[in-house]
């Protein structure tokens, strides 16, 4: 269950005016929003000194090394998703005609048609990820020369948009590969930006339209994390959380009064 953007953006309001701190104007609400979202989810990428001093303190017991990946993986599993990359023949390469931000790449599977008929219909491969320059050397070498069972792969850029996209796109450049090849890569998206959308009424006060919103796409777990950081950008600094969360609830029935 994703965070709703109205319930953040009042409890922001609401803790904002209990504390006599001023206003944040929706405008300026949508940009932190979309920083903070940002923060938040690359926290969940731990550098690898991290990495290592977690797991070399919990050399006798990976409960807790092991707690941190699982409650990692749990937070993006909604980013998740195998998409299939399109054969390109004027880049000779795989792109990916997406609209979402792709923020890293997972598992990335090939599936080439036989050449031969006694072999099996088709081999399906996990391609191995090499930088541009160890591509260009293992190819041209008769000896480290890719196969359908052992192909490889980079990634660039195509030169030019290619339609309907507007901007260059994400190519992957395989090895052995063509037209009959197809590609499905398992990638993490980034999220996107969250919007607080608004109709301005008669008395130029800006009134919710849920259509025209874009709710966080952080698990509701972070919804306090959400609001505690956005306010730590305005000047308050919040310890506790239960403060946030009694907020959110008068908050939401002082709403509930005013429709009445």
């Amino acid at each position: 269950m994703a965070v709703n953007i109205n319930t953040v953006y009042t409890t922001v309001l609401y803790i904002l005016n209990k504390e006599q701190r001023g206003y944040i104007p929706p405008a300026e609400f949508n940009s932190l929003a979309v920083q903070v979202q940002n923060e938040i989810f690359e926290s969940y990428f731990p550098d690898g000194n991290q990495v290592n001093r977690l797991n070399q303190s919990n050399s006798q017991n990976d409960t807790e090394f092991f707690n941190m990946f699982k409650d990692i993986s749990y937070k993006l599993f909604p980013f998740e998703n195998e998409t299939n990359f399109t054969w390109n023949p004027a880049n000779l390469g795989f792109i990916y005609t997406g609209t979402k931000t792709i923020y890293k790449l997972g598992e990335i599977i090939a599936t080439t048609l036989a050449a031969q008929t006694s072999q099996p219909t088709s081999i399906q491969s996990v391609v191995q990820l090499t930088s541009k320059s160890d591509y260009n050397e293992i190819t041209k070498s008769k000896l480290t020369l890719p196969t359908a069972n052992y192909p490889i792969c980079f990634t660039t850029q195509t030169a030019a948009a290619v339609a309907p996209a507007t901007v260059p796109q994400l190519l992957i450049k395989v090895s052995p590969a063509s037209a009959t090849t197809t590609l499905a890569v398992n990638c993490l998206f980034a999220p996107s930006a969250p919007s607080w959308g608004f109709t301005v009424g008669t008395l130029g006060q800006y009134i919710y339209n849920s259509a025209t919103s874009v709710n966080f796409e952080l698990d509701i777990a972070e919804q306090n994390n959400l609001i505690i950081n956005i306010l730590k950008y305005a000047g308050i600094i919040i310890n506790n959380p239960q403060i946030v969360q009694a907020a959110t609830q008068e908050s939401q029935q002082e709403e509930i009064n005013l429709k009445r």
